[in-house]
């Protein structure tokens, strides 16, 4: 305790919230355009600066104020034997083009211009450094103020040089004017010989243009470095290092380990690609150094385990210092127990004793001393463990939510559906737990989702554990052949309802068999095939006769 005073060890009083500030607050009947959607946001260290970046690909940043506003004087401040709360307030400060859509000629993709990621680097002369990447290219950014230069006027001014009348004229009708062969005018070389002449006592003092540097400023973002073509897959993650010199970016199979001030070479320092593609069976989730110990990095995987790694190792990493993984409990493996155990982010606390992980139903705090399981369980949705079959059947169970931990560690914090996140209070004894909705007015109309993109690698690996998936090719091939046997069974068999369940399922166990060889089709085509399927085939040869 501070000053020596004895204070009784127990949980911290649950926090007080109230609103603060929204930005970018839209109009009564103002259309939300799928470009304006933050897709990442992140506070620098200091909690002094905010920076969002959206699917247009720009970069948004905001300054606190009240951290600047002292208020009273010294003496006022040192009788105060405790911390004054400020209520924390954000102005805009400039905002910037990070990234553009691109394509990928080579293998005919196009790179969307969405920001992922967002990470502030160690500031340096007052100016902001950050790294933002969208799916395959990294960029560093430099934000500083530079005052505005203007020229000086000059001492010469034509419109009162000694002449002989020409420029006085120059305002007259141009269709008096005689043009010389070449396209001259004769108006023109009397004002060059005679219009600009100095006076017979000459001029006292000539001044050059002079650059003059303004008392007005104004904000300037430079990219300093570009990191590209080091990535095949979607990249996940970015994460600066404590030396403030390197920093890590992973993707689905891959970490890289970059050189700030080396954009065309990276490390690989992480590599789960398996030599066959068939015996994947996991992918990179999310990565994230140590705050502290620069040889120290952690990774998530799709399998729900997280590994500690350690630099100084070897070049390659292929083994792990420590893995942090939750004991299966006998009699609780379900069909979607290792679709919502896959971690879709992690984070460290800002000592690096603790770990805080996210997975599709829980948030899990880890002690890198303790790896046979984790510290603290947070349970964020248990309402929706009932409906986890329609979560399947739309999607929605491999939605992605992020999670962060307090400055003081005593609390963390996710997201949910509906606009909801929740803080939980992570010291022992502590029974705190608040739901809050992000949103100024409750009532406002929500945000339309759009529409699903295709999915990344890690798709691949969801649909193995699925197990019903399959090639679109065979599935094509075998829809005709089977509606003509299904057909002809119904008029020639009395059990026309037993024959076709038995033979569905073995076309079905067929079809599982291709995919395992050739698996290449999105999960969300698949399934509309299958349902189609279903009700076109199936279904009417089920109805009785």
């Amino acid at each position: 305790m501070n000053g020596g005073d004895e204070v009784a060890a127990g949980p911290p009083q649950p926090l007080e919230w109230k609103f603060s500030q929204v930005f970018g607050e839209r109009s009564a009947g103002e259309e939300i355009q799928e470009v304006d959607i933050i897709s990442a946001i992140e506070f620098d260290k200091t909690g002094d600066h905010l920076a969002t970046g959206d699917r247009g690909g720009r970069v948004v940043l905001f300054e606190r104020t009240d951290s600047k506003d002292v208020g009273g004087s010294r003496r006022d401040l040192e009788g105060i034997d405790h911390t004054v709360s400020r209520h924390p307030e954000f102005r805009y400060k400039t905002e910037f083009q990070s990234h553009e859509p691109e394509f990928d000629y080579l293998k005919s993709l196009e790179i969307e211009e969405k920001i992922n990621k967002i990470r502030w680097c160690q500031t340096a002369n007052s100016a902001l450094f950050l790294l933002s990447t969208n799916d395959k290219t990294i960029k560093f950014w430099k934000v500083q103020e530079k005052k505005i230069k203007k020229l000086s006027e000059m001492n010469v001014d034509p419109s009162k040089a000694v002449s002989n009348g020409t420029i006085a004229s120059s305002s007259s009708s141009n269709s008096h004017r005689t043009c010389l062969e070449n396209g001259g005018s004769p108006e023109r070389y009397n004002s060059l010989s005679n219009d600009f002449s100095f006076p017979p006592g000459g001029i006292p003092s000539l001044r050059l243009p002079v650059v003059v540097t303004s008392h007005e400023t104004s904000l300037v973002a430079r990219c300093r470095r570009v990191y590209a073509h080091a990535h095949d897959y979607h990249i996940n993650s970015i994460s600066n290092n404590s030396d403030g010199e390197t920093f890590i970016s992973a993707d689905d199979l891959r970490i890289n380990l970059w050189n700030l001030e080396i954009s065309n070479q990276s490390f690989n320092i992480v590599d789960v690609k398996p030599a066959n593609m068939e015996d994947l069976t996991e992918v990179i989730t999310s990565a994230e150094f140590h705050p502290t110990h620069c040889n120290l990095l952690a990774y998530s995987s799709s399998k729900g385990c997280i590994r500690l790694i350690d630099l100084r190792q070897s070049a390659l990493l292929d083994s792990h210092a420590k893995i942090f993984e939750e004991p299966e409990h006998a009699g609780s493996k379900s069909f979607f127990t290792e679709i919502i155990a896959s971690i879709s982010d992690i984070k460290f606390g800002r000592d690096g004793r603790y770990i805080l992980s996210r997975d599709y139903m829980t948030l899990k705090l880890w002690d890198i001393n303790m790896d046979s399981g984790p510290v603290a369980t947070f349970q964020v949705h248990e309402y929706l463990r009932p409906k986890l079959c329609d979560l399947y059947e739309n999607d929605s169970i491999f939605d992605k939510f992020e999670c962060c931990l307090s400055g003081d560690g005593v609390r963390v914090a996710t997201g949910s559906y509906s606009n909801l996140f929740r803080v939980f209070g992570c010291v022992p004894g502590s029974t705190e737990t608040t739901t809050l909705e992000a949103s100024k007015n409750p009532m406002r109309k929500p945000v339309q989702t759009p529409s699903r993109s295709s999915r990344s690698l890690s798709t691949i690996t969801r649909v193995v554990r699925r197990g019903l998936s399959f090639s679109l090719t065979l599935f094509l091939y075998f829809q005709r052949t089977i509606q003509s046997l299904l057909v002809a069974a119904a008029v020639v068999c009395c059990c026309c309802c037993c024959c076709c369940c038995c033979f569905f399922m073995t076309i079905r166990l067929t079809l599982f068999w291709e995919f395992k060889t050739r698996s290449r089709i999105t999960l969300s085509r698949c399934k509309r095939k299958f349902h189609r399927f279903h009700h076109e085939v199936v279904a009417p040869c089920m109805a009785p006769v």
